[in-house]
């Protein structure tokens, strides 16, 4: 049967005014939505061995495959890598090294420009990537020690398309004058979708607010946000106590 045959099979099962029509819609919507009468303690015994399995197969990918995987992608890495959800994708020529101690998703994107002569990445210790962030190195970027990228983050060292809107249609790379590079320095944490643009620099521990989007230069130990982002107020860090702040950012 075709598939415009079957299409239309369909549409006369849904739409049919006739009584067979009706009939055998409804018996196929109850054989569609059939269940088993499973009582509650069977149900939670196929989810514990449901996520039993999965999470065993999912720790033995990740020893055996994942992690040697990435690590052939690497120039250099540390010790205790942690990746989960799988194994990044990598565009582009880029040298990229991490530290210690370093968890990223399996959803991130690692992407280095062509037309650049060694887009580098440098990766600090204690270093926490989440899910579906992308990285685009234009000629470097520097994550330092014990930085936090929230969820779906940007570090944008490159456009990738030139401004002109002709150029563009050609399908021309951007300019060198449209790179940038980017640095975070120890300690900052960036909230769930941060954009950070080319040329700027985040100081040291400075946090900044789910959604904003940075293009200049931010102080150490600063709360910013907002679009593009700005110092909010600056955080009182006292090295010997535990900081306790009400903000409104996402981890």
């Amino acid at each position: 049967m075709s598939t415009l045959s079957v299409y239309r099979l369909k549409q006369w099962l849904k739409e049919g005014k006739s009584p067979l029509a009706s009939r055998l819609f409804q018996i196929a919507k109850s054989i569609r939505f059939f269940e088993l009468p499973t009582p509650r303690p069977i149900n939670a015994l196929f989810y514990g061995l449901h996520k039993t399995i999965t999470t065993q197969w999912q720790a033995f990918t990740h020893l055996v495959f994942y992690v040697p995987a990435f690590k052939g992608r690497l120039d250099a890495y540390g010790k205790r890598i942690l990746l989960y959800g799988g194994l990044p994708f990598f565009s582009g020529p880029l040298t990229m090294t991490i530290g210690d101690d370093c968890r990223i998703s399996g959803q991130t994107t690692f992407s280095g420009r062509t037309n650049s002569e060694n887009p580098t990445l440098t990766v600090g210790n204690n270093v926490d990537i989440c899910w579906q962030t992308t990285i685009a190195v234009g000629n470097r970027i520097v994550i330092g020690d014990n930085v936090r990228i929230a969820g779906q983050g940007f570090l944008c060292g490159y456009p990738g398309h030139p401004i002109d809107p002709t150029e563009r249609a050609l399908g021309k790379a951007d300019l060198d004058s449209q790179v940038g590079n980017i640095i975070l320095e120890k300690d900052v944490w960036l909230g769930s979708r941060v954009s950070i643009i080319g040329n700027v620099t985040v100081g040291e521990g400075t946090i900044v607010a789910s959604g904003s989007v940075v293009t200049k230069s931010l102080p150490p130990f600063v709360l910013a946000g907002g679009n593009p982002a700005k110092i909010i107020k600056p955080l009182a860090i006292n090295h010997s106590e535990t900081i306790k702040e009400e903000m409104y950012y996402e981890a």
